[in-house]
């Protein structure tokens, strides 16, 4: 009984905290679902609008997502839904298939969402969690500091009020430039307006919340309102002076009512076009959820299991695509908010997506006159905060191997769009780990006097022996640097006639597969030829385990030590061991 509870709580945490659920814990999620309610609707129709979908759509994207990782998800406080990056990737993608309003256009979103959330909960059922940690983070940020210039830069042409847009700066820039003359003014006025107001709302209205003697809970939901604030001021703006006749495009017709039943389309020909964005989405968005859960649970010292949220964020993503949503992932800023505003557990969110679902019924009507200039200010004052360049700063000073692969992944993404940039920042993660473990560091070391460690002859002042070599592995060994180990070794004694013996120290070797071992038998054979013997020491237990059901260690022309300072012990003359030791 025992173990079918924890399989239950394994897979559906939900029952994890619901157990416990109290007064108390309902009163702060409620709280919590009001603020982030309040901030997720004009983000929910500008996402929507920035994957190139209907407005109503991003509202959609927000129920049915937030209900399902509320039984699914392991996070306490994350909030799943649209966000900037998953949004321009749809956009990407979907455009390749179709043009931007059609049914098969919509078709696409909602497939890419299916299929990023199919594949996502396979990968949790197959614990595959793990896969992630191949995307290096000096890559992401470097994707999603392009991806952001991009997402701001696409959405200037909504300022101007002209046409253009475009998946990379180049069409983005070329498009904006050929257009420019059909600007037209009243929409610029709004567009520069609302962009300045909620960029002071972010740094200044708290504060002044603050000075007034709004703190708390309160001050917190006052300070996330700018973008409410200025949905209804341009709204009625608009409405009252008419602007819509003067060029300004508005949001228009919002259906009212809950999302139906959406099935995603079963042709194959298009489920081999979009599977390769599919997987790219998820991949992105995955990383981006995984980050920002486990940075909000260390701060309340909670867990979070990875492969559960693969699930968790997979079937959320197979509710948005069946209620005719597109792909989604966890939010940083309205996560940041539901954790500030003081969410327990996931019921926050679904708390959040009745709130959305009342919106979508009784709000959207007032939505008419909302201009697009104005939701576009909202993602230009979202995005810009993902920015950061001061990342090529940072790795430049640190690593020229990772400052490399972020200026190529920032370099791609800008000039050929958000998929080429993922696709280089997935592939370079990669080449830099091969790189990096293909070439381990080998280093020769001796023995630090009046103790039994032994240190790197380059760095510290050591005690060797002219007929003994201890040399360092500080790598697992794989396919991928057997040779260049094998070729060190043979390059270090030849010609070298005092040696005698040639220890390798594996106390960082934490696997030897099979090309490894054969790389082994080589040098050992070689040694053996050139008369010296080859010994190992501080060999790890499963190592030795594997090596064990070898032919190796028969084979092997010297001993495996325990402890290095065993080797001098066992390996010396008498004479010259005094005078190392």
């Amino acid at each position: 009984m025992a173990r079918q509870t924890t399989s239950l709580k394994r897979y559906f945490p939900i029952f994890d905290w619901l157990t416990s659920y109290n007064k108390d814990t309902l009163t702060s999620d409620l709280v919590a679902a009001v603020i982030v309610t309040i901030m997720l609707i004009p983000q929910s129709l500008a996402y929507a609008l920035l994957a190139g979908l209907p407005a109503e759509v991003g509202l959609y994207a927000s129920i049915a997502p937030l209900i399902i990782y509320a039984v699914f998800g392991t996070s306490r406080t994350l909030a799943v839904g649209p966000v900037a990056v998953a949004s321009l990737m749809t956009a990407a993608a979907a455009g390749q298939l179709a043009a931007h309003g059609t049914p098969e256009y919509y078709t696409a979103a909602i497939l890419l969402a299916f299929l990023s959330g199919l594949m996502l909960t396979v990968m949790g059922l197959l614990r595959l969690g793990f896969m992630a940690n191949f995307l290096s983070h000096p890559v992401i940020s470097g994707f999603i500091t392009a991806s952001g210039v991009i997402i701001a830069a696409s959405q200037v042409r909504h300022i101007l009020g002209i046409k253009g847009g475009g998946d990379n700066m180049i069409e983005i820039i070329h498009g904006t430039i050929e257009n420019i003359g059909q600007a037209n003014l009243p929409t610029i006025v709004i567009g520069v307006a609302t962009t300045v107001f909620l960029f002071w709302v972010r740094s200044n209205l708290k504060p002044l919340l603050a000075k007034i003697g709004l703190t708390g809970q309160l001050g917190a939901a006052l300070a996330r309102t700018g973008p409410v604030a200025a949905v209804v001021a341009t709204t009625l703006v608009t409405y009252g002076l008419g602007l819509d006749q003067a060029g300004v495009k508005v949001v228009g017709d919002i259906p009212t009512g809950l999302p139906g039943i959406a099935f995603p389309s079963f042709d194959l020909g298009l489920w081999s076009q979009i599977a390769v964005p599919a997987l790219l989405i998820s991949i992105v968005g995955y990383v981006e959820t995984i980050s920002v859960a486990q940075t909000l649970a260390a701060k309340r010292r909670q867990r979070i299991d990875p492969d559960q949220e693969l699930i968790g964020l997979g079937t959320a993503n197979l509710g948005s695509a069946l209620s005719g949503g597109f792909p989604v992932t966890g939010g940083f800023s309205r996560s940041v908010v539901n954790f500030d505003a003081g969410a327990q557990t996931p019921a926050a969110g679904a708390f959040t997506a009745a709130g959305i679902a009342l919106a979508t019924l009784f709000l959207t009507p007032a939505l008419f006159f909302l201009p697009k200039a104005t939701l576009a200010a909202t993602i230009i004052v979202a995005v810009l905060s993902l920015v950061d360049f001061s990342i090529l700063k940072k790795t430049w000073s640190y690593s020229r191997v990772d400052f490399a692969a972020v200026f190529v992944t920032i370099v791609v993404t800008l000039a050929f769009g958000v998929e080429k940039g993922v696709s280089a920042g997935v592939l370079l993660s990669i080449a830099m780990f091969l790189y990096k473990t293909s070439r381990p560091h080998i280093a020769e070391v001796g023995l630090v006097p009046g103790t039994q460690h032994f240190r790197n002859i380059r760095r510290h002042d050591v005690k060797t022996h002219p007929s003994l070599l201890t040399i360092r592995i500080d790598e697992s060994l794989y396919f991928a640097n057997a040779r260049y180990l094998e070729d060190y070794v043979i390059d270090r004694v030849v010609c070298d006639q005092p040696i005698k013996h040639v220890v390798l120290m594996c106390s960082a070797v934490n696997e030897i597969d099979m090309s490894a071992l054969e790389s082994l038998e080589t040098i050992n054979t070689r040694l053996s030829e050139m008369g010296i013997k080859l010994h190992l020491s501080e060999v790890k237990g499963p190592v030795m385990d594997r090596l064990e059901r070898s032919h190796f260690l028969h084979e092997l022309t010297g001993q495996v030590f325990l402890a290095q300072y065993d080797s001098i012990r066992a390996l010396l003359p008498d004479a010259d061991k005094a005078r190392v030791a």
